[in-house]
């Protein structure tokens, strides 16, 4: 009689503890999942505490530290980390990855990053080692496309690049609903900056470290920006024109205007980014015909892109699929000089 009455006290008892401890556990992770202090964490933690750095290592790759969780950097050596990501998740051929094992029974969105590139190995090499893991943390299937510029074209012909890139990875995989066009310098610090498209025009790199966390500008479209397939074409892709440094992401953003797709952006303290540093002697190919391809920008924008693509004067070298990435190397042969005309002759032009 007595061990009956003992057997429930002790149930409550057991029942009870198990209850206070849970409670205490959503109390500490409630205050670790609040985005302002996961945020402070991210500003104020010191990205080489407790790392050792060895002298074979370079200056890009201790810089990387900065966008790994903590736990990573305080329990191992920057080494045993890289030897640690070196499975990549099981990263198929060509930098394809999906949660499903199966990649066409997969429901999910599919998702190309397009990635243009000329001159930036320890940039790509850090590139890959952070953004494979980040992308599979959020259950994505995607691939990562490197497009690459090589030729007798000294400036650097991003949109161009992005045309091959968009072209191509549909050649490769006709189903892919979501394209992100991401600078090989950029890192996002937050898994949950979700890389998909939205309803309208997606910018993702909101808040970078080398600008203070800040906005730029208003109608900046520039880093990292997502959109689905159908607008891409609706916008007729980026600019060809532009050959050099600046103003093809402003040139896309006029084309959004012109076509009524307003940009939505994460919140700031969830879109941050690190910016990976630069050598300070790297010359910088400035575009001097950027100002007037940006005052013609709108007359264009219906036939410099995708509708004029095979007449770009560039030529696909090869498509390679890499361990971590697919490579697409773009011959640009040298451009013949902008002519300046008048935005109405262009709109004439345009019309006939």
């Amino acid at each position: 009689m007595r061990e009956s009455r003992l057997c429930p006290l002790i149930i409550l008892q057991v029942v009870g503890t198990l209850g206070l401890l849970t409670y205490l556990h959503l109390v500490k992770t409630s205050r670790e999942r609040n985005p302002e202090t996961l945020q402070i964490t991210l500003r104020d933690n010191n990205p080489y505490a407790n790392v050792e750095f060895s002298g074979k290592l370079s200056h890009f790759e201790k810089v990387a530290v900065l966008v790994m969780p903590p736990r990573e950097r305080d329990s191992k050596t920057l080494q045993e980390i890289w030897r640690a990501n070196d499975s990549y998740g099981n990263v198929g051929l060509g930098g394809k990855w999906s949660p499903s094992r199966n990649r066409s029974a997969s429901s999910s969105e599919k998702v190309a990053i397009l990635v243009t590139y000329r001159d930036r190995e320890e940039h790509l090499k850090i590139f890959l080692r952070h953004m494979h893991p980040f992308l599979q943390r959020q259950g994505l299937d995607y691939t990562i496309y490197v497009i690459e510029q090589h030729g007798e074209e000294q400036g650097f012909c991003k949109g161009l690049l992005y045309n091959v890139g968009f072209t191509e990875a549909l050649k490769d995989d006709p189903s892919y609903d979501c394209f992100i066009f991401h600078d090989v310098d950029l890192l996002p610090e937050d898994d949950r900056n979700l890389y998909t498209c939205a309803r309208s025009p997606y910018h993702l790199s909101v808040a970078i470290d080398k600008f203070d966390y800040k906005l730029t500008y208003v109608a900046l479209f520039g880093g990292v920006s997502a959109l689905n397939t159908s607008h891409y074409r609706l916008l007729n892709g980026y600019s060809n024109l532009y050959c050099g440094w600046g103003a093809e992401d402003d040139d896309m953003a006029r084309r959004l205007y012109k076509h009524v797709l307003a940009i939505s952006r994460p919140e700031p303290d969830i879109a941050r980014y690190k910016m990976l540093s630069h050598k300070s002697r790297e010359p910088r190919d400035d575009n001097t015909d950027k100002r007037y391809l940006l005052n013609t920008a709108l007359h264009r924008a219906k036939t410099d892109g995708l509708a004029d693509l095979q007449t770009a004067n560039y030529s696909v070298t090869s498509i390679t699929h890499k361990a971590l990435y697919t490579h697409i190397l773009v011959n640009i042969t040298k451009r013949k000089p902008i002519k300046h005309v008048h935005p109405r002759k262009i709109g004439k032009r345009n019309t006939n």
